[in-house]
């Protein structure tokens, strides 16, 4: 996720657009920058329930037990949200995720005001994905 912003900086870049066309489109740009998610992980197990679109997350530990994740979507806008949410795990354990309350970010964006609510349905949808995979992990 090297090519991805900080959450400062991502609140910087946010805050610079000038209106939500220029958000929904820095968000898009956002989705541009995850890495390309292999074949082999776009499988049943890593696909997120409740999103619209079609979302696959995956998450793995490092020897830190910090969190890496990857994901995809077959929606601009969705892999977008997707690089949000990864940024604002970057660097967490996975204890720390489960207990990491993602809404007041996104509060602080304005963001789920200017989503349809069934992106809204599936950011949150991601959220919960990740959480549980972050209990599962051991």
């Amino acid at each position: 996720m090297a090519n991805l912003p900080d959450k400062d900086k991502l609140l910087r870049n946010f805050s610079r657009c000038g209106n939500w066309e220029e958000k929904y489109l820095y968000i898009i740009e956002l989705g541009g920058h995850l890495p390309p998610l292999p074949a082999g992980m776009r499988t049943a197990d890593h696909l997120i329930a409740g999103c619209q679109s079609q979302v696959w997350i995956v998450m793995a530990a490092d020897d830190n037990g910090h969190v890496q994740l990857y994901g995809d979507s077959d929606a601009a806008i969705v892999k977008g949200l997707i690089a949000m949410v990864f940024i604002l795990y970057q660097g967490m354990t996975p204890a720390e995720i489960v207990t990491y309350d993602v809404r007041p970010f996104f509060d602080s964006l304005a963001l789920t005001q200017h989503l349809t609510p069934s992106r809204s349905q599936g950011l949150e949808a991601m959220v919960r994905g990740i959480r549980a995979q972050a209990t599962a992990q051991p």
